[in-house]
């Protein structure tokens, strides 16, 4: 499993190797076809697992497909994972939604977002998607293969790539982190039982102690 560190040198190898197959292949391009995070203006930085998660959002939410408005939140994040939603309409525009109700379809998609955990939001003077957190794609289609959302064939492909950017380790934290959540509330669970019946086994006590009385 590679490394944060080997991930990075891996990356720039490929990077290098990229530019050496363009120089190749597209000889003499003219610097103004060229589009670079480092050189041009209006960039954000976006998850590679992004178009398979993308994939596994629409078959879930078939009719009403919402991989797109995911994206479209990524592509206005100011790279880094949180955004304030002041006119939802903009963004409903830019999911692709036309027509009179744009806004309404935009927040239906919104919704699904939520409910297969790839967002998180609170409300605002805008309404109700004011306040939107990203979560971590990777962890969210996790998320959906722990809860049966995602078919095997999708889910293999997902686990493909994130081995292949380096980011299985965050699936592993994930999982982790479940465990001991399902640990906790086994534990909440328990002691929970354990109280009712001690609560229980005193109530004879204290009425046998009453008739005495």
């Amino acid at each position: 499993m590679a490394n944060g560190r080997q991930s990075t040198v891996k990356r720039l190898k490929m990077a290098e190797r990229a530019q050496q197959q363009m120089q190749l292949h597209f000889p003499g391009v003219p610097a103004a076809f060229f589009w670079h995070r480092k050189t041009n203006d209006g960039y954000t930085t976006l998850p590679r697992t992004l178009p398979i998660a993308m994939q596994a959002i629409d078959d879930q939410s078939k009719g009403h497909p919402a991989g797109h408005t995911l994206f479209s939140l990524w592509a206005r994040a100011p790279d880094y994972p949180f955004l304030t939603i002041e006119n939802p309409t903009t963004f409903a525009a830019e999911a692709g939604f036309t027509g009179t109700r744009v806004v309404d379809t935009w927040r239906k998609r919104m919704k699904a977002l939520r409910a297969l955990w790839f967002i998180q939001t609170k409300a605002g003077p805008s309404g109700e998607f004011h306040y939107v957190f990203l979560v971590n794609p990777n962890v969210a289609v996790e998320w959906m293969k722990m809860n049966g959302q995602i078919q095997d064939g999708l889910y293999a492909r997902f686990i493909d790539r994130v081995m292949e950017v380096g980011a299985f380790g965050e699936i592993e934290g994930f999982r982790e982190h479940m465990d001991l959540v399902r640990q906790q509330q086994a534990a909440a669970e328990a002691a929970k039982t354990a109280a009712a019946g001690q609560v229980a086994s005193e109530a004879p006590v204290a009425a046998a102690s009453e008739q005495t009385v």
